[in-house]
């Protein structure tokens, strides 16, 4: 008799009060609220982890206006006026122990209304990241307006290749004491660019590190493998309907 009056017991407080999965709707829900976030002069940098991805805006110098919102899984979307270079970023980070080919293979789907007007300056829609020991910035390039690395003073063109419906240029720069994940430092930039520009589609992000170490240009640690939309001197806006950045 005493063990039916604690069965009945147990089931009226769990009727009562929702019971855990009630708990566990009302923090995944807590968890998937969109969050906005917008620079000014005393705040030119937002950067944490949201449902699974990591994020960051950063405007230089909180110029202009320029905002980022932060919504389920890795999708984002922001935008950018009056700046001097506006940067927001949605995807993975790593604690700088394991080389690329440890973790896995890298990859991402997306899909990007990307909306630049660049009459002056210019923007990127890449795949971005950072390595260290040594030091390494690199980016996969998928759509860029009026300029891009190769067209800087001292870019070197490493090497060429076919993959995911296009030809990517493959050039290597070198930064001079200019800021890095590590504070102002001098470090290499490694850059895939795609021929064929592209805002949806998926990309083997593995095959440029591999055809990129194959090339002499080697890589680090990993710190970062990430979706950026980049502006410099510019306006924009952008949104992600579609944004997965994954390892296996």
């Amino acid at each position: 008799m005493k063990r039916l009056n604690l069965l009945i017991l147990v089931m009226i407080v769990m009727a009562a009060c929702g019971g855990v999965a009630k708990f566990a709707s009302e923090k995944g829900a807590e968890e998937s609220k969109v969050l906005t976030f917008c620079s000014d002069p005393d705040n030119d940098q937002f950067k944490g982890e949201h449902d699974g991805y990591a994020y960051e805006l950063w405007n230089q110098n909180g110029a202009g206006d320029a905002c980022m919102t932060i919504g389920a899984g890795a999708l984002f979307s922001g935008h950018w006026q009056g700046i001097d270079n506006y940067l927001a970023r949605r995807g993975l980070v790593f604690d700088e122990t394991q080389l690329h080919h440890e973790i896995g293979r890298f990859s991402t789907t997306y899909s990007c209304i990307y909306e630049p007007t660049t009459e002056s300056g210019n923007s990127y829609l890449s795949v971005y990241g950072w390595t260290v020991e040594p030091l390494i910035e690199f980016y996969v390039v998928e759509d860029w307006r009026r300029w891009i690395p190769s067209m800087a003073e001292g870019s070197q063109l490493k090497g060429t290749f076919e993959i995911d419906g296009s030809i990517y240029d493959i050039y290597e720069s070198t930064r001079y004491n200019q800021p890095s994940i590590i504070g102002d430092a001098t470090f290499q930039q490694y850059f895939s660019i795609r021929r064929d520009v592209r805002n949806s589609g998926s990309i083997d992000i593995s095959a440029h590190f591999d055809k990129w170490e194959s090339l002499g240009m080697e890589l680090g640690k990993m710190n970062e493998v990430a979706f950026v939309v980049e502006g410099y001197m510019s306006n924009g806006r952008f949104e992600f309907t579609e944004l997965e950045v994954k390892v296996e």
